[in-house]
């Protein structure tokens, strides 16, 4: 890729992640949108046009409900990829796996996410610990929030050299807050059925050296997911020495229950107060003062917000598959200046 001319970037699904990838593709000064591809013909591809994203419908059928519904689309996927450097698939669950057949078939790069499967492009994505291995790549797979999440913080202690074996119960949030009207738990509180439960196998897709086993069940409420790890490390440590491993990682925020930060919706509550778009969190948002060391063992939580987590990470993989940057920091860096990201 010239890297004077920016990098053109199609986002194909329009949900949770499809906007929030496109309004942080707009942000970068070395990237544009160049167009949001989809299939539904609802109120939120109706905000396209006021953000100034052109709207294609995946076949023409779609272009024609879409023009029954009065939304302006100016072409089929197919000729969005014709005009676009790489495509970001932000579709549903297992929906992607199947769109990859036409990305290949068009030798266009391409990002899924972590509702698919590490086969899928063979590389998974973490800014901070696989940066490096997909630059120049056809294709890659943003790991899920929950995985981010994971390979972030042992990621940061592994590199202060602190890090030995991690055990982690997640307690993850029933549903999206948009659908929570379509279903969702209820008085009750339902254990992933395996041990270890998906998140940490996906974590060593990304770096296989972490010993790192996870448990997860799923609880009544929508704001985010809840993390509570064991960690026992390579060796005596302060508590400060654990701190500043963490705070190593720029996408590390310490939040703390003696400034009131007590619970998930508090935390949210301060992303609003902030004016971050949809209030989103793009950081683990660990509580610095029940963070605990205690004879070669450390423990702490922290707050994942699964709508937000991707998103930055996302555009490093943009950069790095696309040859836009060769240096994680720099593109991290970048991205967080951008977003505002640690700044809190």
């Amino acid at each position: 890729m010239n890297q004077n001319t920016p990098v053109r970037v199609a986002i194909n699904g329009y949900g949770v992640i499809g906007k929030r990838v496109a309004d942080a593709v707009s942000c970068q000064d070395d990237m544009i949108v160049s167009g949001v591809a989809d299939v539904a013909t609802d109120w939120r591809l109706r905000l396209l046009e006021s953000k100034g994203f052109a709207l294609y419908g995946v076949t023409p059928e779609h272009i024609i409900a879409m023009d029954e519904a009065g939304l302006p689309a100016v072409g089929t996927l197919d000729e969005l990829l014709a005009r676009s450097d790489v495509v970001v698939d932000c579709t549903p669950k297992r929906v992607a796996a199947q769109n990859v057949e036409t990305y290949r078939a068009r030798a266009i790069k391409f990002i899924v996410q972590g509702g698919e499967k590490h086969d899928v492009t063979g590389h998974s994505f973490v800014a901070e610990s696989s940066f490096e291995t997909a630059i120049g790549r056809m294709a890659t797979r943003v790991v899920s929030c929950n995985t981010t999440s994971i390979v972030r913080t042992l990621g940061a202690l592994k590199r202060a050299g602190l890090l030995k074996r991690a055990r982690g119960t997640l307690l993850r949030r029933a549903t999206d807050p948009w659908e929570s009207h379509e279903g969702g738990i209820m008085n009750t509180l339902v254990p992933e059925p395996h041990i270890p439960s998906h998140q940490g196998p996906d974590a060593q897709s990304v770096d296989p050296e972490l010993d790192v086993v996870t448990m997860a069940v799923k609880v009544p409420q929508t704001l985010a997911h809840l993390h509570y790890w064991t960690v026992d490390l390579s060796r005596n440590a302060t508590k400060e020495e654990v701190l500043d491993a963490f705070r190593a990682s720029s996408r590390i925020a310490f939040v703390r229950t003696s400034d009131g930060i007590t619970a998930l919706n508090t935390v949210k509550e301060l992303m609003a107060d902030l004016g971050r778009p949809h209030d989103n969190l793009y950081e683990v948002a660990l509580w610095e003062d029940m963070l605990k060391v205690e004879k070669g063992e450390l423990f702490y939580a922290y707050m994942v917000d699964n709508q937000a987590i991707v998103v930055p990470d996302t555009i490093d993989a943009i950069r790095a598959i696309t040859g836009l940057s060769n240096d994680a920091q720099s593109s991290i860096l970048r991205t967080n200046a951008s977003l505002g990201v640690g700044k809190f």
